[in-house]
């Protein structure tokens, strides 16, 4: 077990954002909460995260998932590891240092970071990436026995520093009682009046502790958020990442490049994903459904055996085996049952349909409750607002509604009601009744010639 703290105060200037930057979004999540995932999921028994710039924001959309400590002014990364010194205190043990516009980093990679820690008998451990082009990076630089001598920035780095391609990504794994013991020696002896992490692994090497780096395997993983373009490599990334671990749990995803799911989205086995498809956070889909092209859900709970096309969906639910689409739209609230026809262009809002019920084409249902097996001609309209308030349609079972037929809400269908082509219902409709609500046909003989 180890805890965790994520610095995560900086403002994020080069975003040229109103919001801070740690709490802009890859695929539906917070770059700070991929840290706070990937940190649980590594086995966390807590996690911190070191709040600075528009705090308030930033618990806000973290809520409730980690601890957190204020850093009123971003005085370095030291400084901000300072405030968290009384967490760090009441958990003994590892204590791995996280950044908050990291959201590569990985559940297993913390894991082999801190095995790593633990297996050499560190006092502190560096994460390292190896890369082709370190210019700009602080190298490490290792003793004959593979222990960190030092990190050297870029531009304080002799000719012979400058050719190491190891570079640090500024996450680390600490002794806790190391890491409270050189924060109480740190000081802002250098230009920038800053306290820098860094200089912690300096005094424990003085003191004649052990300092490792562990090499990480994947240099994505270390890869920091600072303007809208990395932010975009970053959602790509993660996106691919998304993307192939629903394929190999048998989802068969068609152009995967243009399918955009979020993270914490379920789909079942032998489900087919068309192009342009985009699945938000929070929507669960079952078995063998087909998510047809250009459809977008969001947090929908689509049951086994639908099939979807070019339709949006959202905070409702479809039973198993109905069809949506194309151009349907389910708005929050609904609920479909089984073997029902969404057809195009329906528009489905706050309402409950029955199993078997078939809404084919040109039709809105608002606020209503649908029986099973009613049938829906074309151009049927729930009329549920009168201006000021909204009131329900009820529907039963196994009732014909006619084309062009408008529901005048508040108003109750009976079972096995018939409804005739072009009526206007304002009052309720007995079970078995056939109703007619239009005016009588009148022709007027050579009423054009007249009229002319």
């Amino acid at each position: 077990m180890f805890t965790s703290v994520i610095l995560a105060a900086g403002m994020g200037t080069r975003m040229k954002s109103e919001m801070p930057k740690v709490i802009h979004r890859v695929c539906g999540k917070s770059l700070t909460g991929w840290v706070i995932d990937a940190s649980k999921k590594a086995g966390a028994k807590s996690v911190l995260a070191v709040v600075g710039h528009k705090a308030d924001m930033v618990k806000e959309t973290l809520g409730d998932v980690c601890e957190y400590a204020l850093q009123s002014e971003q005085k370095g990364t030291g400084h901000a590891v300072m405030q968290a010194a009384d967490f760090i205190k009441a958990h003994k043990g590892a204590v791995v240092i996280l950044n908050g516009d990291t959201p590569l980093i990985t559940a297993d990679t913390i894991n082999k970071a801190i095995s790593y820690h633990t297996s050499e008998g560190n006092n502190a451990t560096v994460i390292t990436a190896i890369l082709d082009d370190a210019m700009g990076y602080g190298r490490i630089v290792r003793d004959e026995n593979g222990g960190v001598l030092r990190i050297v920035e870029h531009k304080d780095a002799s000719d012979e520093e400058r050719k190491i391609n190891e570079i640090n990504s500024g996450m680390y794994v600490f002794d806790s009682d190391s890491l409270i013991d050189a924060l109480g020696k740190l000081t802002p002896n250098n230009a920038q009046g800053e306290y820098y992490l860094t200089d912690t692994l300096e005094i424990l090497l003085s003191q004649g502790k052990r300092v490792g780096a562990y090499a990480i395997s994947d240099n994505d993983e270390i890869r920091g958020i600072n303007d809208r373009v990395q932010l975009w490599e970053a959602e790509r990334i993660m996106q691919e990442r998304i993307n192939r671990m629903h394929m190999k749990n048998g989802v068969t995803i068609r152009l995967p490049e243009t399918v955009l799911i979020e993270s914490d989205v379920e789909i079942g086995s032998d489900t087919v994903i068309g192009p342009n498809v985009e699945i938000k956070a929070g929507t669960r889909i079952g078995k063998n459904c087909v998510i047809g092209e250009g459809t977008r859900l969001d947090k929908a709970i689509i049951r086994d055996n639908v099939d979807i096309l070019k339709s949006v969906i959202l905070s409702s639910q479809i039973d198993e085996g109905t069809h949506v689409g194309p151009f349907a739209y389910v708005r929050p609230d609904c609920s479909v049952g089984k073997d029902v026809k969404v057809g195009d262009f329906v528009e489905l809002k706050n309402s409950n349909i029955g199993d078997g019920t078939k809404i084919s084409h040109l039709t809105y249902i608002g606020d209503s409750d649908v029986g099973k097996a009613v049938n829906f001609g074309c151009g049927t309209v729930t009329c549920n607002y009168d201006g000021k308030h909204k009131y329900r349609t009820t529907i039963g079972d196994n009732c014909f509604v006619g084309c062009n037929t408008n529901f005048v809400s508040p108003v109750k269908v009976g079972d096995n009601a018939y409804i005739a082509a072009g009526s206007t219902i304002t009052e309720d409709i007995p079970s078995k009744t056939l109703s007619i609500a239009r005016a009588r046909q009148v022709n007027k003989d050579n009423w054009t010639d007249k009229r002319k």
